[in-house]
């Protein structure tokens, strides 16, 4: 039988366990909206933000690892173009479209061959060099959305391969050497940027003849490809 000293040692130490508990909730919590850039934030983080979108187009300023307002604006000017919440923050889904990956999706990403990075880097070269960047991209990104869909090849090789997926097999383009834009292109496709929104075909307007490409459902128009899934 439990002494009235013995349930209140039982009490105390049920309400510093719920104490700890919820002290740590609060902490992750707090930690993962400290862990986004935002205005003000410094560091490596907001430096890779500023070398991406310096590239792309998006921001004019120095890339010096301050999230100042040159940095805000550019970070809502790429929210507004790649259909994200403008709130100018870099938040997951902000990050995750710019291609910078979390720790845990970065180790995921250095499985990935060096094999599969050069044959993605000499797909995208023959299929769109010349085309923008953004779009050189989500080619990129096309072959490893088929990678994960079961309805093609589980591998960048064997979905590149398919019989009569990509012309530029058959005609030997894919043999071209790909320039530094095509393997920055695959690159960032690999480590999460996704233009195409999940599309797994792309086709020319101005050239394509089947009827079949035409039915499949509209995305995204970049350049001179038509993104659908």
């Amino acid at each position: 039988m439990q002494t009235k000293k013995s349930k209140n040692r039982m009490i105390a130490i049920l309400i510093l366990a719920f104490g700890v508990f919820f002290g740590y909730q609060i902490f992750i919590r707090n930690s993962s909206v400290d862990a986004l850039s935002k205005y003000g934030s410094r560091g490596e983080e907001v430096r890779q933000i500023q070398t991406k979108l310096k590239r792309w187009g998006y921001y004019k300023g120095n890339v010096d690892g301050i999230y100042g307002s040159q940095t805000l604006e550019a970070v809502k000017y790429f929210q507004r173009k790649n259909g994200l919440k403008v709130d100018g923050i870099a938040g997951t889904q902000t990050l995750k479209a710019m291609g910078i990956m979390s720790s845990s999706s970065s180790s995921s990403n250095n499985n990935v061959s060096n094999n599969d990075l050069n044959l993605l880097s000499k797909l995208i070269y023959a299929e769109a060099r010349g085309e923008p960047y953004t779009g050189q991209v989500a080619v990129g990104a096309v072959v490893l959305n088929r990678v994960k869909s079961s309805s093609f090849p589980n591998s960048v090789a064997g979905v590149i391969y398919q019989s009569g997926a990509f012309s530029v097999v058959n005609d030997g383009q894919i043999n071209l050497t790909p320039n530094e834009t095509a393997k920055k292109a695959a690159r960032d496709a690999m480590n999460g940027w996704d233009p195409s929104y999940g599309c797994i075909y792309y086709f020319n307007p101005a050239t394509a003849t089947s009827k079949w490409i035409w039915s499949r459902p509209h995305v995204i128009t970049i350049g001179k490809h038509r993104f659908c899934k």
